[in-house]
């Protein structure tokens, strides 16, 4: 069932099976907020299991760089705005992934990992990323990374 993410009053809706399922919250509420303000697109998400293209074409974006997420998927969403593909999936670890895909050939292309407060940097990550600290008012510390993407998806 689908669910618009609210930024003005945050909820842990889909989510409440994350051990930080307060600052998942926040951090997916800060994303929303994000969007609606520069492309005016409503972040609306999925659960994983019942958007399975989404999270798999995310998982074939991170399979270039070897990358297996062991944490469960809770939530997925997938959009156009502005000329960019983009998909999300938030994990029950408090993990959040997004993929910034240019439609046009030679356009920005990138994964972003962002990780809620209270949450450890995962093993499948830790040795290949570092982390930069972001303060949010919905989200408190987040801490960010990412990479480019070389291939076609």
């Amino acid at each position: 069932m689908p669910y618009t993410v609210d930024f003005q009053n945050v909820s842990t809706v889909g989510l409440e099976s994350s051990p930080v399922a307060e600052a998942l919250a926040g951090l997916r509420a800060n994303e929303a907020r994000y969007y609606k303000n520069k492309y005016d697109h409503a972040l609306t998400v999925m659960p994983a299991s019942e958007e399975p293209e989404t999270l798999d074409w995310v998982n074939r974006v991170l399979s270039e760089r070897n990358i297996v997420i062991s944490a469960r998927p809770l939530e997925v969403t997938s959009f156009e705005a502005d000329g960019f593909r983009m998909a999300y999936v938030f994990y029950e670890s408090g993990l959040s992934v997004n993929v910034m895909y240019g439609i046009e050939d030679g356009a920005k292309r990138a994964v972003g990992f962002k990780l809620s407060e209270g949450m450890e940097v995962p093993d499948e990550l830790a040795s290949s990323f570092k982390f930069a600290r972001q303060k949010s008012k919905l989200a408190g510390v987040i801490r960010g990374s990412y990479f480019v993407i070389k291939g076609e998806y």
